[in-house]
């Protein structure tokens, strides 16, 4: 990501700024250069190490991923009348009260049912 020769030319305070934007302490004392060039070049490679040892951020095991899928089955896919009142929902038009809860409800299913499928996209491959 960075490279040694990048860093060294930078101030302090722009090596302190680097840290301080990706939420990084430095590493050792924070007066030399040196604390926060390590910590720059180091993170990327001990971030990916952490994933894949199950630390921090995991995959959902396979039968989480299962679940996710089984959701979306159940789910199913929406009828022509239901495609139709996705749009002009959509479009920012709302039924009468109580209706209006409803579709709401329909809206936000349908919402749930697309982020469901990006992130099982997502996590496929």
């Amino acid at each position: 990501m960075f490279t040694r020769t990048e860093l060294e030319v930078m101030t302090l305070q722009e090596l302190r700024v680097l840290c301080q934007r990706y939420g990084l302490p430095p590493t050792g004392n924070a007066g030399y250069k040196v604390s926060y060039i390590t910590t720059l070049m180091a993170f990327p490679a001990l971030a990916l190490q952490q994933f894949q040892q199950g630390r921090g951020l995991r995959q959902p095991s396979f039968t989480s991923f299962q679940n996710i899928s089984v959701a979306l089955q159940q789910m199913n896919s929406p009828t022509d009348e239901q495609i139709a009142l996705i749009r002009i929902s959509l479009e920012g038009r709302r039924m009468r009260i109580p209706d209006r809860y409803e579709q709401e409800k329909f809206l936000n299913t349908y919402k749930a049912k697309l982020a469901l499928q990006q992130a099982f996209d997502f996590l496929e491959s």
